[in-house]
Formats: C-alpha cells, sequence, structure tokens
C-alpha cells in the first residue's frame, strides 16, 4: 500500500489525540500485577497495547506480539513472575532485536527463561517462579524498557529490588515515567542516589486509572505547525492564513519525557498555549537558526525533529541517538537514506549523533518514503508535504502501531491522501 499526501492551503484542526502508548502500557503491566478488577480507562488504541491486552488476557501459551518491542520486554519480566511456561516470539525484525540484556538480569535474579533460537534474541521460553535475588547492576546507557520492566516486577519480589545504573542513564524520564506509575499503583520505589533505585516489597493496589494523551503523537502536529508556518512566513499571509491547531487530552505537567519536545518547537517558532481541556498551537516568531539538542532523554522526537529542521533549512546537531539503532528499525540510517531522497546530506557519527550542516544534494523528482515498519517514519515524513507537494509515503498502515487514527486526523486537519493504485 502506497498514499499520496497533500497538504492544505490553511492548517485549523482539533484533534483528539491517542492516549499515551507508554503510559498503557505499564499500567496494564502494573494493573496485572496488583491481580486488579479496576481496568485502566482511555487505553491506546494501538498495536503494541492490543497485543499487550491479548497476552495478560488469558495467559496464553504461545504469544506473538508482533513488532511490539515494549510488549516483548514488559512480558518478558511480568512472565518471569507469573506460574506457568510460555513462549513470546515476534515478527523477523522482533527476532532481530537483542534481549538477552534483560534476560540475564534477570536470570540473575533467579528467572527461568531459555532461548528457542538464536541465543540473545527473541523466541524465549520463559517458565514463571518466585524470583529470590533483590539486586542487580545495570548499565545505564541500556534501552529503559529494559529498567522499567525490572523495576516493575521488583515491586512483587520478596525483598524488593535494589537496581545499580552504571555509567551514563539515558533515557531518565522514561524511568521517572514508570517509577511515578509505580507510585500511582501503590508501590514504593524511588532513587537513593544518582545512579540507584530502591523498589520496596509489597506489590501493588488496585486503583482506578486514567491514561493521558500521547506527547509523543503531539510532536507531529508540532511539526505540521511549524512547516505550515514556514510556508506561511515565506508565501506572506495575504496568500495562507496562520496555522492554529488544538490538541486535547494534554496536561501541563506530564510525567512523560517527550513533553519537552513542546520546548525545543517553540525554537522553532511554535508557541504553546494551555487552554484547559489541552493546548493551542501557533506559529509565532523567528526559528533559530541552528538547533543543537541532547536527545538521550527523548529518542523518539530525533525523527520529527531531523525531517523539520531539514525542510525549514535549520543546521542541527542531535546527540545522544544512541538507542535509535535497536528501535523497530535502524533509525539513524534510515533517516539519512529517506532525507537523501528530499535533497539533505544527512550524516551519523560513533552511532549516536545525528547531523545536518545544510549540504544539499539533487533530490528526487517524486520521492516516495519508505517507513522501513516503523510508525515514526511514516508519521515524520508526512507533513514534508508541506514543501513536498504530493510525497508519496510507502506501507502507511504502520501507524497502527502507536497512531491508527493518524491519517484521518490529518484528513480532518484538511490534507488530501489518496491511495496509489498497484
Amino acid at each position: 500500500m502506497r498514499y499520496t499526501v497533500s497538504a492544505p492551503s490553511t492548517l485549523r484542526a482539533d484533534i483528539q489525540l491517542p492516549a499515551s502508548k507508554s503510559i498503557s502500557n505499564r499500567a496494564l503491566i502494573l494493573h496485572a500485577l496488583a491481580h486488579g478488577n479496576i481496568t485502566p480507562c482511555n487505553l491506546s488504541d494501538c498495536d503494541d497495547t492490543r497485543v499487550m491486552i491479548r497476552a495478560l488476557n488469558g495467559n496464553p501459551e504461545h504469544i506473538d506480539i508482533l513488532a511490539a518491542g515494549t510488549a516483548m520486554r514488559f512480558l518478558t519480566a511480568y512472565f518471569s513472575v507469573i506460574p506457568g511456561t510460555r513462549v513470546i516470539t515476534g515478527t523477523e525484525r522482533m527476532r532481530q532485536r537483542p534481549i538477552h540484556i534483560l534476560v540475564d538480569a534477570l536470570r540473575k535474579l533467579g528467572a527461568q527463561i531459555e532461548y528457542e533460537g538464536n541465543e540473545g534474541f527473541p523466541p524465549l521460553r520463559i517458565t514463571g517462579t518466585e524470583l529470590r535475588g533483590e539486586e542487580i547492576s545495570l548499565a545505564g546507557n541500556v534501552s529503559s524498557q529494559y529498567i522499567s520492566a525490572l523495576l516493575m516486577t521488583g515491586a512483587i519480589l520478596p525483598k524488593g529490588l535494589h537496581l545499580h545504573l552504571t555509567g551514563n542513564i539515558i533515557s531518565r524520564p522514561y524511568i521517572n515515567l514508570t517509577l511515578q506509575l509505580m507510585r500511582d499503583f501503590g508501590a514504593k520505589a524511588d532513587w537513593n542516589s544518582e545512579n540507584s533505585i530502591t523498589v520496596s516489597p509489597g506489590g501493588y493496589q488496585d486503583v482506578p486509572f486514567t491514561v493521558e494523551s500521547d506527547w509523543s503523537a503531539a510532536s507531529y502536529w508540532y511539526q505540521t505547525v511549524a512547516l505550515s508556518g514556514n510556508r506561511h512566513m515565506n508565501a506572506g499571509s495575504a496568500e495562507i492564513s496562520s496555522p492554529t491547531v488544538d490538541l486535547l487530552g494534554l496536561f501541563p505537567h506530564s510525567h512523560q519525557g517527550d513533553s519537552r519536545g513542546a520546548e525545543i518547537f517553540s525554537r522553532l517558532g511554535v508557541h504553546t498555549e494551555y487552554i484547559g481541556h489541552g493546548v493551542r498551537l501557533t506559529q509565532t516568531g523567528t526559528p533559530v537558526e541552528h538547533l543543537t539538542e541532547d536527545m538521550v532523554d527523548i529518542p523518539d522526537l530525533a525523527q520529527t525533529f531531523a525531517v523539520t529542521c531539514c525542510l525549514m533549512n535549520i543546521p542541527f546537531r542531535f546527540t545522544g541517538l544512541q538507542s535509535l539503532k535497536i528501535k523497530e528499525t535502524d533509525r539513524i540510517n534510515a533517516l539519512i537514506t529517506e532525507l537523501h531522497k528530499l535533497g539533505y546530506i544527512v550524516r551519523s557519527e560513533q552511532d549516536s549523533i545525528l547531523s545536518w550542516n545544510g549540504d544539499r544534494c539533487p533530490a528526487e523528482a517524486a520521492p516516495t518514503i519508505s517507513t522501513y515498519e516503523d510508525h515514526r517514519m511514516a508519521m515524520a515524513f508526512a507533513p514534508a508535504c508541506f514543501m513536498l507537494p504530493r510525497l508519496k509515503i510507502d506501507e502507511p498502515q504502520v501507524v497502527s502501531k502507536s497512531y491508527p487514527a493518524y491519517w484521518e486526523d490529518l484528513q480532518k486537519a484538511g490534507f488530501k491522501i489518496s491511495q496509489d493504485k498497484d
């Protein structure tokens, strides 16, 4: 499948954002560990969350989590402490994504986990048992999902869990989000030093819980305002009116790390106004001439900002992106390849830095963006249609992983989307 996307002349929209996938998936694990009867409200309607719900309901013996990396990590820890034997597998790409760091840590605590195929990779055979370990050390630069999986399980261990993180800690906001949600469900868990977390034993409580809207999804609407506003500034107000987008369900004091995107977008000319039921985005001010940012805490926003900066002709340097190579795809190489199609020569350094110094190359006359089974590639490039009329997006259905209504919401905002005939 392939979509052709065209931008509206005027951007005006009220968008009900999807619920946070990050919060939904954590809340489901905590609800299950609490043996709760009060199902969390406003759960995300996306592939990752549906997979999680299906795996937790009835605890099937064979679980295919498809491309849901969060589900793979969280369920690996969860089923390590739940009676029964289960096999967890996923897509071909999922079976290429390493999980040995989490498995090794769980084994040190007493977990019974075997590899069904290649050593260090899914599928996994997990036999639940009571974990007797209470202390573990882990490198701080691993995926925060490994850390979150261990932390959430720690509250039901007989002696709790003391987790020591060594070296540089990446994605700290996601760890803090997990700790906050654990406390919301009645656990005692917090940092006791810069690199150490203690989770007390005692488990969780069955409590009412409502999931907040997703700040990661919000970033694509910030991007539409930035690019539409940039076109507005270039064309003049007589031709194109200034964009305004209301995003519903967002709050000013969010525990989601990606809420920091609002401040970064302010430097690209997007103003955020909290309006009680969400936020209102408008174009204001003059964008910066160069954007430098450490994205170690917000790696999921890298694609959004890379595409936005290139199309706004703003050179950038983004550091802290070491986790991008083990995401749904190698996002660093994917960005370099697809932006090259649009005429931008983006470079990487040390598998953790992405930069553009303004270098250009001939753009393809009719570019088609490959999405690499990665929802964020599709959503980060779709707004490029403001600068590239009739942009094509390959395999657009990948957005179902986190934002199933994305294309419908674009149409509500005036975008024209057509499916190409094979």
